[in-house]
């Protein structure tokens, strides 16, 4: 394809390049899937011949979770089933918050009671939800059962963000029947509560099971905000899911809506297009202030499986943020990176230098949609600096590689050396033990030898 390709564009044969390079777009991208379900189908076989709880578990995370299932399963075996546990959990309790056929009367008390469930075996619960969450929660025991078979050390930060979760939703499902999100303050709180705590968790995990530094699981603002950064780009492409809820749900905050709009409602019609998108683009440019944070976690992470389970989601989002600027179908729909990309994205940010590669390719699309929209925006200003910073951690951490190739090269040689040294020595004794040596006789001297004549 690529010598192909590269010949049309030698004869100038341009609209053959073209289709050259989309066919190779494409072939790349349907093997990633490939790889990427082949997989998930030797995890799923793997787990299903040691436990049936849990691959109920490693079944249902494969239809509840849209982009997850994937990155887990390529966890480190290590935190992988706590990881698997630790996502259906925060799910069940999330399919009860988000049933908004389910009374305040009683959602509430279930989402301040939910963590207690994980000590209660053969709990479960019927009518919350629909199709594969609703199934997810009739079978929660099966749940409950693998959660009880974890490590101690690894069921306590399971069970303490599910707590404070619940205490979070519960507080918000009683704001959101009175009231819209005001503030920035009050919206980066709803995500600290259904995202947020997610860093944290996890960070607690990584740290307990010792694939990461204790220090992970203690300095929790910088997981915090990778958080943010998801839910924020969640909650930006989901407009138009959340407005048609009944009642609807607004989590767009009115500090940043406010100025576009007297209506959140209104942004959804047509004649009020040009400002729905001006509003949108605000909203890009304050989830692109997690970046930075985002960046420092992913630098202080060891384990290659931690590094990429964590990388995977930060690329998918800063790739659908950039799908997301100044795109009026957010209004008429949801917008969405195509599964190839996706499968794409997740073989490729294996490393820091991959991952800041990603950021700086989408960040650029985004500087460049943003010069031909608002010439004069901050948003213009900030992507500036943001690429300035990702292109001196890629230098960074260029020379962080050279300087360990050469370390690297320095020590084969010397091994080299010192193997050579031992195979010759080894030779020498083989050849010593076949062909032993002959010990020569003396030669008599001549003027000896005519003396004894005479």
């Amino acid at each position: 394809f690529f010598f192909v390709y590269f010949l049309c564009v030698v004869a100038d044969m341009s609209s053959v390049a073209q289709t050259l390079f989309i066919w190779m777009d494409l072939a790349l991208k349907g093997v990633a899937m490939m790889r990427v379900k082949a997989h998930q189908r030797r995890v799923c076989k793997a787990v299903k011949s040691k436990d049936a709880d849990l691959s109920f578990c490693y079944e249902k995370l494969q239809k509840v979770s849209r982009s997850f299932a994937g990155v887990i399963m390529a966890l480190n075996d290590q935190v992988r089933d706590a990881i698997c546990i630790f996502y259906l959990v925060l799910r069940g309790l999330d399919t009860i918050e988000d049933d908004m056929s389910v009374p305040l009367d009683v959602k509430v008390p279930e989402l301040l009671a939910f963590y207690e469930k994980l000590d209660q075996p053969g709990w479960k619960i019927d009518g919350i939800g629909e199709a594969d969450e609703r199934e997810l929660l009739e079978n929660f025991d099966a749940v409950i059962r693998s959660y009880a078979k974890l490590p101690a050390h690894l069921q306590e930060p399971i069970a303490d963000i599910c707590r404070k979760m619940g205490e979070g939703m519960a507080k918000s499902v009683q704001r959101e029947a009175s009231e819209v999100v005001q503030t920035i303050e009050e919206y980066e709180m709803y995500c600290h509560y259904v995202a947020g705590l997610v860093g944290h968790g996890l960070s607690r995990i990584f740290a307990a099971s010792g694939l990461e530094n204790p220090s992970i699981g203690t300095e929790l603002d910088v997981a915090n905000s990778m958080g943010l950064f998801l839910q924020k780009v969640n909650i930006i492409r989901d407009y138009l899911e959340d407005i048609v809820e009944e009642p609807p749900r607004m989590f767009w905050p009115k500090e940043i809506w406010g100025k576009f709009s007297d209506d959140f409602h209104a942004f959804k019609k047509p004649e009020h297009r040009e400002q729905a998108v001006k509003c949108l683009n605000a909203m890009v440019n304050d989830a692109l202030k997690h970046i930075p944070d985002c960046m420092t976690y992913m630098s202080k992470l060891k384990d290659p499986s931690v590094f990429q389970f964590c990388a995977i989601p930060q690329v998918m989002a800063i790739a659908t943020l950039a799908k997301l600027y100044n795109n009026e179908q957010v209004f008429m729909g949801v917008v969405k990176i195509s599964k190839g990309l996706a499968c794409q994205l997740m073989m490729d940010c294996g490393n820091m230098c991959s991952l800041l590669k990603q950021f700086h390719r989408f960040m650029t699309d985004l500087l460049t949609s943003a010069q031909q929209v608002e010439p004069d925006a901050k948003i213009i200003t900030k992507l500036q600096e943001l690429l300035e910073c990702n292109a001196a951690l890629q230098k960074s951490e260029k020379e962080k590689l050279n300087a360990l190739r050469a370390s690297n090269s320095s020590l084969s040689f010397f091994l080299l050396t010192y193997c050579a040294g031992i195979v010759a020595s080894a030779i020498q004794g083989l050849k010593a033990s076949i062909f032993p040596a002959v010990e020569i006789p003396a030669a008599k001297p001549v003027v000896a030898e005519a003396a004894a004549c005479q």
